[in-house]
C-alpha cells in the first residue's frame, strides 16, 4: 500500500446535461470553477451514465454493477448492496458524504464515517419515515418550511415550467447549504490519513431555483433552442407520448406541461436551469478553495460528474426516464492538482461505471472482480487503451446500447424500439427501428446487446448470493472483464 495515498474528492451534481460547461465551447454557460477543472484536468467528452434516473444511475455507479444485476431499475432500495465506498473505508480511507447520495433507505452509513444528508429540495418528510434530512432540519431551526406542494398553492405554477428563483436568504438554498457544509468540513477536519469526500449537490434537479443574482446573469443571454421536430413522438415507442402526458397531468410538484410551451417559455425555463448550475458552480469553487487552503489538494484526485442529464425541452419533453443523449450523456472531468499538464480532451466512449475502478485503483485498493467498469487511469496517464465500442444504460423497461455511429434502445417485452443513425441524425429526431435500410445493422446490434446482457448476468449471478468483498467469481473465469496489471487481460463487458 503506497505510503501517501491521495485524497479523493468526488463532486457530483444531479441532472446536469453534458452541454453545460463553458470551457467545452458552450458560451451561454457561466461556470468559471468547472471551467478551471476542465482547463487543468482531463475532460471525458463522451461519458455516459448507466441509469436514466437518479436512483438507478447512482446504484449502478456505486455498486459497480448494472441494474440487471442489482435489480435497481428505478426507485428500488439499494443502500444495503455492497458498494465501493465500503472498500475504501476498509482500505483505510476516511469516507465522508455531504449532500445527495440518494441511498434508499436514506439514513444508512453505506461505508461513510460521516454524512450530512440532503435529498431533493421538494422531498417529502413522510417518504423518509417522517424524519427530515439535515437541510430540512436546518430550515426548521430557522423557522422556514421546506418548499413543498407549491403546485397546489401557486396558481401560476404551470406557467413557470419549474423555473422558480430561490425566495429566502441565500444561505438557506439547498446547494448553498451543501457547499457551506463541505467548506466547514474541510476547514475543521483534523484527520491524518487519506480521505474520500463525496459532495453531492442537489441541483440542477428540478425545480430550477437559482439564486436571483445568478439568474440575472442570463437575463439577456441567447440560449440554445430545443432540439425537436413536429410529430416526432408519434413515430417513436408509446412511452414517449406517455412521458409527456404523465408529467403534464401529475398532481406532484414536478408537474410540467410542455404541450403548448412557446419558444419563449422554453428559453425562460432553460435560463433558470443554467443559472441553477451557476449557483452550484460558485459553491464548487468555494469547496475547492477551502480544500486548497488546508493543503489537501497537494495530493488529491478531484472528479466532477453528474448522475444523469435533462431533456430541457428537447423532443418537446422535460426531465429524464428515456434514453436520449441529453439524459444519458453527462459531464465528466478528472483533475489531479499540481500536475504539469495542459488541458486534454478524451473523445472515446466511457461510462460512469468506470468511477469505482478508477477511484479504487487511485487509492491502492483492490478492485472487486464483479465490478463491470474499468479504471480510467490509462487515459489520465496518457497510456494506450482499447476504446469501447459501446456504452450501456438501463432504466425500468429499457436498455440502451450506444456506439459512435448508432444507438439502439431495446424495450423489454415489446417489439417496438428505437434505432438512430448518429452520424446522419445526432439529434435523434428520426427513429429508424422499422426502416428496412437499417434492418441488418439493427439486428446485429440487437444480438450484441443480448450477448452483453446474458454474459453480464451469468458472470455476476453469484453476487446476489454473496455480497461480501470477495466475489465468488474470478478474473480468469470471465472472458469479458478487463483486468488491471498482473491479471489476465481479456475482453471487457462494456466493449463487446
Amino acid at each position: 500500500m503506497p505510503p501517501e495515498r491521495p485524497n479523493i474528492i468526488l463532486i457530483m451534481t444531479d441532472q446536469q446535461r453534458f452541454d453545460t460547461v463553458g470551457a467545452w465551447g458552450h458560451d451561454h454557460m457561466v461556470t468559471p470553477n468547472i471551467d478551471r477543472l476542465a482547463r487543468e484536468g482531463v475532460s471525458f467528452r463522451q461519458a455516459y451514465c448507466p441509469g436514466a434516473t437518479c436512483v438507478a444511475s447512482r446504484a449502478a455507479i456505486f455498486t459497480g454493477m448494472y441494474p440487471h444485476t442489482t435489480g435497481v431499475y428505478t426507485f428500488q432500495p439499494w443502500a444495503n448492496h455492497r458498494n465501493w465506498v465500503q472498500d475504501l473505508a476498509e482500505g483505510g480511507y476516511r469516507c465522508v458524504n455531504i449532500g445527495k447520495m440518494h441511498f434508499t433507505p436514506r439514513d444508512v452509513p453505506g461505508g461513510f464515517h460521516e454524512r450530512v444528508i440532503v435529498e431533493n429540495p421538494t422531498n417529502k418528510n413522510l417518504a423518509s419515515g417522517g424524519v427530515d434530512d439535515d437541510w430540512g432540519r436546518f430550515l426548521s431551526l430557522h423557522g422556514i418550511e421546506r418548499p413543498n406542494d407549491r403546485n397546489t398553492t401557486d396558481p401560476d405554477w404551470l406557467s413557470k415550467h419549474q423555473g422558480v428563483p430561490w425566495h429566502h436568504e441565500e444561505r438557506f438554498h439547498s446547494d448553498v447549504f451543501i457547499g457551506d457544509s463541505a467548506v466547514a468540513w474541510a476547514e475543521n477536519y483534523r484527520g491524518s490519513g487519506p480521505f474520500f469526500l463525496q459532495v453531492g449537490f442537489a441541483g440542477p434537479h428540478e425545480p430550477w431555483d437559482p439564486l436571483a443574482r445568478h439568474l440575472d446573469m442570463y437575463a439577456d443571454a441567447d440560449v440554445p433552442p430545443a432540439v425537436t421536430r413536429p410529430g416526432e413522438l408519434e413515430e417513436k415507442p408509446p412511452q414517449h407520448l406517455a412521458h409527456l402526458d404523465m408529467h403534464a397531468t401529475t398532481g406532484h410538484e414536478s408537474q410540467i406541461d410542455l404541450r403548448g410551451a412557446s419558444d419563449a417559455d422554453i428559453a425562460r425555463m432553460r435560463r433558470h436551469y443554467y443559472a441553477n448550475i451557476t449557483t452550484v458552480d460558485e459553491k464548487i469553487g468555494e469547496v475547492i478553495d477551502a480544500l486548497d487552503a488546508r493543503g489537501y489538494l497537494d495530493n488529491s484526485v478531484v472528479i466532477f460528474c453528474s448522475d444523469h442529464g435533462e431533456l430541457l425541452g428537447d423532443h418537446g419533453l422535460a426531465y429524464k426516464w428515456l434514453m436520449y443523449d441529453p439524459i444519458t450523456h453527462v459531464p465528466l472531468i478528472v483533475w489531479r492538482p499540481g500536475e504539469e499538464r495542459s488541458r486534454r480532451d478524451v473523445t472515446d466512449l466511457v461510462s460512469l461505471m468506470d468511477l469505482g475502478p478508477t477511484i479504487l485503483e487511485a487509492a491502492g485498493v483492490d478492485i472487486p472482480s464483479y465490478m463491470e467498469g474499468r479504471s480510467l487511469r490509462p487515459y489520465l496517464d496518457g497510456e494506450a487503451i482499447q476504446p469501447r465500442e459501446f456504452v450501456f444504460c438501463e432504466d425500468n423497461y429499457q436498455i440502451m446500447m450506444r456506439g459512435t455511429a448508432h444507438k439502439l434502445v431495446y424495450y423489454i417485452g415489446q417489439e417496438e424500439g428505437e434505432f438512430y443513425d448518429l452520424t446522419e441524425d445526432p439529434g435523434e429526431l428520426w427513429n429508424r427501428w422499422s426502416d428496412d435500410a437499417y434492418a441488418a445493422v439493427r439486428n446485429e446490434l440487437l444480438l450484441r446487446l443480448l450477448d452483453w446482457l446474458a454474459t453480464s448476468t451469468y458472470y455476476n449471478s453469484g453476487y446476489k448470493r454473496d455480497r461480501s468483498r470477495t466475489s465468488p467469481m474470478r478474473w480468469s473465469h470471465n472472458p469479458y472483464l478487463h483486468g488491471s496489471k498482473g491479471r489476465p487481460q481479456a475482453k471487457q463487458i462494456d466493449h463487446l
